[in-house]
């Protein structure tokens, strides 16, 4: 059986600052491919729906899947499964990933027939399974995860072990065109997955049901004894959880002798308990962490329930500096904030020598605050749910919240990638020219043309071709954390930690229901 996987087209975001390889998606077409499937993948962002158009015609596949990870991808997937299904009316069209498995039914309703079902989960743990049933013409709800719009299959299921399924990243079109910063190119690699924590702002929890598993310091060093590319960006929800994991992986890449470049994402109550990982990490190529604070105050912290007090906070940052690491810092700008709060953010972004990212508030399905956030939702277009867009009431008039947001961000930007920075900017960018990559030297240039707030405005006026289906009334209630899982928790057994790191995970989080 022919199958093409297809990831969908860049994001504001992802327009400037980064364009990582669809590693979902080469797990999945790795997953296919190891059951005896012929598999090809187009990434649209970095082709165009000419490329996609054509490779249909060449390839001619029996099956199309497609990577449904952001909301605001939803639009272009939908028409491009009802194309796709005109063009070749017997095709086996299917949708998958993060964020289309907790609106599975939404979408089905949406594309008016096109799509055959949403795979919810773990793509590569059953897509062989769905593949064979459609195959044998069997019922495709008797696959874990299944969803069609006449039924529902049994519960999603993990793959049985990450060593299990390595991503088929041979597949991929224009490698060097993926990049994060100043690591370009870049490739990617997960080394665990999962997350123990239970943010209100995040559904990594409740779409692996709390669930934290890893893969094997060997089986990690062969992928990354394979990969070519000079950079790597650990896609972890959050890295070196378990240190004893963290520290396995640096023996077995020192013995080795891999030498890369590392980014990765933590949190800071993690790089303070495993210190020492993160020692031996910057030893052996690990040069930038994102940690996301969040908020610079308590009472925003408490709403995201992140148990992490700003003094802790600001020790991590102050210990990640003494490693001589850069450091990315996220924080949620909330859509209550008037001028006064924008001014103080900038001046404290100012006053310390990290980079400061900031996104919006936004509620998505499968995120506690899409049950409980009590303010109604001024807009249900699915392109604007792409946390740079505000999509609940501002206190400040819509188009003033977008100039105080773009100011803000148009202070940081030029703050490490302006002309006061320039002479280190430009030095790496033509560095990387000289070895043909320009993805960052475009970076620094682009930021004008994408983050403005006419083009923001805009987006609002256009009439929304589809719409997410209506938020719960949200209340101040407890939300019924059953109810909002993928994969369904089970508890202590399914996270590979130690007792004491079992402890911290507890002691950091602000419920205690699992």
């Amino acid at each position: 059986m022919r199958l093409l996987a297809v990831h969908p087209s860049s994001l504001m975001y992802t327009k400037v600052f980064l364009r990582l390889e669809p590693l979902g998606l080469e797990l999945v077409a790795g997953a296919a491919r190891n059951k005896g499937h012929e598999v090809d993948i187009i990434d649209l962002q970095v082709e165009n729906h000419a490329d996609y158009w054509e490779r249909i015609e060449k390839f001619r596949p029996h099956a199309v899947c497609f990577s449904g990870n952001y909301l605001a991808n939803v639009p272009e997937i939908i028409d491009l499964c009802k194309e796709t299904r005109r063009r070749l009316p017997n095709v086996f069209l299917f949708m998958g990933g993060h964020s289309i498995s907790f609106i599975a039914r939404d979408v089905l309703s949406l594309s008016d027939g096109a799509v055959n079902c949403v795979l919810k989960g773990e793509g590569d743990a059953t897509v062989g399974l769905l593949l064979e049933a459609w195959e044998q013409g069997r019922d495709l709800t008797t696959v874990p995860g299944v969803v069609t719009m006449d039924g529902e299959g049994p519960p999603p299921i993990f793959v049985e072990t990450l060593d299990e399924v390595r991503p088929a990243r041979d597949l991929l079109r224009h490698r060097r065109k993926y990049f994060i910063g100043t690591l370009d190119p870049a490739a990617s690699i997960e080394f665990a997955r999962g997350c123990p924590w239970d943010c209100t702002f995040c559904s990594a929890w409740t779409f692996y049901g709390r669930s934290y598993r890893t893969a094997s310091a060997e089986v990690i060093g062969e992928e990354l004894q394979e990969i070519k590319e000079p950079g790597i960006f650990i896609v972890d929800d959050v890295a070196f959880v378990h240190a004893e994991h963290g520290l396995a992986i640096a023996n077995e890449i020192k013995r080795r002798n891999i030498q890369k470049e590392y980014y990765l994402e933590t949190r800071a109550d993690v790089l303070l308990r495993n210190k020492e990982v993160f020692r031996v990490w910057k030893e052996i190529g690990l040069s930038y962490i994102f940690i996301g604070l969040e908020a610079v105050d308590a009472e925003g912290l408490k709403r995201f329930r992140k148990r992490v007090s700003m003094d802790r906070n600001f020790e991590a940052l102050d210990y990640a500096r003494s490693l001589d690491l850069i450091v990315a810092i996220n924080l949620i700008a909330d859509p209550s904030w008037d001028r006064e709060r924008f001014e103080v953010i900038r001046q404290w972004c100012l006053e310390i020598p990290d980079i400061v990212n900031i996104s919006v508030t936004t509620p998505y399905p499968g995120t506690e605050i899409w049950e409980s956030e009590s303010r109604k939702l001024t807009t249900r277009d699915y392109r604007l749910f792409d946390i740079q867009h505000a999509v609940m009431p501002t206190t400040l008039p819509l188009q003033e919240f977008y100039e105080e947001l773009v100011k803000t961000q148009q202070i940081l930007n030029n703050k490490h990638l302006g002309w006061s920075a320039i002479k280190d900017t430009l030095g790496i960018a033509l560095r990387l020219a000289l070895r043909g990559q320009t993805n960052f030297l475009t970076m620094i240039w682009k930021f004008n043309s994408v983050f403005n707030p006419k083009l923001q405005m805009a987006d609002h006026a256009q009439k929304p071709k589809y719409e997410m289906p209506l938020k719960p009334e949200g209340t101040d209630q407890k939300v019924d954390r059953k109810t909002l899982y993928v994969h369904g928790p089970a508890g202590r057994k399914s996270r590979k930690l130690d007792d004491d790191t079992e402890k911290f995970v507890d002691e950091t989080r602000m419920s205690t229901v699992d």
